[in-house]
């Protein structure tokens, strides 16, 4: 069993400089620990999904284009999180609005480049089976 995710869990990219905070809208009328709960859904780019810092992915528009400008050296450029595909797998044992809930063990791919992941779920007394 691991914990659900909610509104505000930490959030860490394998291409960003600094942490987010996961973004969960009070939709589903399901809170865990008080939060907004999340489900597999919550990957919408600036909704969601805040910017983490700098991006260090050459696959970043920002990025190649520093990256270019210093004649190849990696010059990192601001994040811009884009993802349109859902956190996989996600907890398909605790349902919300029709699709799995979020959990620690989900990922999220970032088209330029990255893999989002959860680094702390918002709360620690709710657990998912």
């Amino acid at each position: 069993m691991s914990n659900h995710v909610c509104n505000n869990a930490l959030l860490k990219c394998t291409m960003g400089a600094a942490p987010s905070a996961l973004g969960v809208l009070p939709v589903k009328m399901v809170n865990t620990f008080n939060q907004p709960a999340a489900n597999i859904n919550d990957h919408v780019a600036m909704v969601n999904i805040r910017p983490f810092g700098v991006c260090m992915s050459v696959l970043n528009p920002a990025t190649a284009t520093a990256t270019s400008a210093a004649l190849g050296v990696l010059t990192p450029g601001p994040c811009l999180p884009n993802t349109p595909s859902p956190w996989i797998p996600g907890q398909a044992t605790v349902i919300l609005q029709n699709v799995p809930a979020l959990n620690k063990t989900s990922t999220l791919p970032c088209i330029s480049g990255g893999v989002i992941s959860v680094a702390f779920e918002g709360q620690a007394t709710h657990q998912i089976p």
